[in-house]
């Protein structure tokens, strides 16, 4: 059935509006992949915070138009699915990383950040970035580590000093 006009500029407007929030986005060419494997990429995506949509090429042009996403029209050819990572730049990449692992069949052809086109290589890369909640505990643990030393060298200044008179205090029980 096709879909109307209306129809059309609420996709264009949907998909808009999340690439526009989107930290890093997917294509992959999803020909040849059964709907209950279809399903299940989708379900995990919803887990994960990842937005995906099968989108018309033409509609997906006019939806990244003026996004930094933009990049990505001129690949967009044949049957794509589209997916966005909402919270962490790393989310997208690793849903479509699992699914294309179980799937001989799907295909990731392109992948922006930034703004910029990535090589598809890049996907390890991409989807071994941490999230928000692990880069957070990474900064503090990267902070703490002096603060930490600082510590332990002033106590160390008492503790020689403890360690020393209870020494000379042994050595002269020992010759008493």
């Amino acid at each position: 059935m096709a879909l109307t006009l209306e129809a059309k500029k609420q996709i264009v407007s949907e998909v808009a509006e999340v690439a526009a929030s989107a930290h890093s986005a997917i294509a992959a060419d999803y020909s040849g992949i059964s709907v209950s494997d279809m399903t299940e990429l989708r379900a995990k995506a919803r887990a994960d915070d990842v937005y995906l949509r099968v989108v018309k090429n033409n509609l997906a042009k006019i939806a990244l138009t003026n996004t930094e996403f933009e990049c990505m029209a001129e690949g967009l050819s044949g049957p794509m699915i589209l997916a966005f990572s909402q919270e962490d730049p790393g989310a997208a990449a690793r849903v479509i990383k699992d699914f294309a692992k179980e799937q001989e069949k799907f295909e990731v052809k392109m992948i922006a950040l930034g703004g910029e086109l990535l090589e598809t290589s890049q996907l390890e890369t991409l989807s071994k970035m941490p999230t928000r909640d692990q880069a957070i505990a990474m900064l503090m643990a990267t902070m703490r580590a002096p603060v930490e030393k600082l510590v332990k060298t002033l106590n160390e200044v008492p503790g020689k000093l403890v360690r020393t008179v209870a020494a000379i205090r042994d050595d002269k029980e020992a010759t008493a």
